[in-house]
């Protein structure tokens, strides 16, 4: 596999000091699930994403339309959010900005990328999302693997699990103190996380009416924290919307990565009478 072509871009920063890192693997054809997994562990990103041919009647301007996968160091995911932002800014970078269409585990993932001042930047927009109830033992379990007491929550950001692709357990933590102190159980979290099907536990604190901060264990994955997780933005837009803490038109700004030393920032746009929420942020390539 050394002739393989990996890519390093790192997404939702303009620095590529900040943001999450990931794999980019522009021509994927002859790689089963194996090699994917093999690359994407040696490379050691909390995801690697793999282009192949779309599938017959994906639609979407011939040259612009691709399969992909996403592995992370220890499995593959449905939908990887930061190498989705990454793979297109790749992309643009050699045919150009303009509008893309991904065929993903979990759907159909358009995707339209921009240039402005010669900075590209990339907005996905997710397939339909939903959330729903965490049982209480669930819910205590989680809370004890993270050593959060009951009390530390956000009483107004009710726990849930909400989906854009994938899904994540969203927990809104009471104080920005309590979020940046995390130090969790790893094995304990990741058995819950994998019993439940979660990719990530989204921790968030509101800043303000539109701004929040936020965190992403990812123990699933191979990965203590990620540092910007876009599937995870999507489903807490969407979560956000649902339980009536924001505008159903809203534009909301979620910074990620402080604690990591590699701040992010995502933007998640909600538009009224549109299901699907879109997420945005740059992305550069990584020397």
């Amino acid at each position: 596999m050394t002739d393989i072509e990996v890519l390093r871009y790192t997404a939702f920063s303009r620095d590529p000091d900040g943001g999450n890192p990931a794999g980019v693997v522009p021509d994927a054809a002859g790689l089963d699930a194996d090699a994917m997994l093999a690359i994407a562990a040696g490379l050691g990103y909390s995801e690697t994403a793999f282009l192949t041919a779309p599938p017959e009647g994906l639609g979407g301007e011939q040259g612009r339309s691709f399969t992909v996968r996403y592995f992370s160091p220890k499995a593959e995911v449905p939908f990887c959010g930061h190498a989705t932002v990454a793979t297109a800014v790749a992309l643009a970078e050699r045919i150009g900005p303009g509008e893309l269409l991904f065929a993903t585990r979990a759907g159909t993932v358009p995707v339209s990328v921009t240039s402005e001042d010669g900075r590209l930047r990339a907005t996905l927009t997710s397939v339909e999302p939903h959330t729903e109830e965490i049982g209480a033992a669930d819910l205590a379990e989680a809370l004890a693997a993270l050593d959060w007491p009951q009390a530390d929550l956000d009483p107004a950001f009710p726990p849930r699990i909400a989906y854009a692709g994938a899904r994540h357990l969203v927990l809104g933590a009471g104080t920005r103190a309590r979020l940046a102190d995390l130090a969790y159980d790893f094995a304990r979290l990741e058995a819950l996380m994998r019993r439940l099907d979660l990719i990530t536990v989204q921790l968030v604190f509101r800043a303000g009416p539109a701004e929040f901060h936020v965190r992403d264990p990812f123990p699933v994955g191979g990965v203590v924290e990620d540092p910007a997780t876009g599937a995870a933005a999507a489903a807490f837009g969407a979560y956000a919307r649902e339980l009536g803490l924001v505008p159903a038109d809203a534009v909301l700004t979620l910074h990620q990565g402080e604690e990591l030393g590699r701040p992010g920032v995502l933007t998640v746009e909600l538009r009224e009478g549109e299901a699907r929420v879109r997420v945005g942020g740059e992305a550069v390539r990584i020397a």
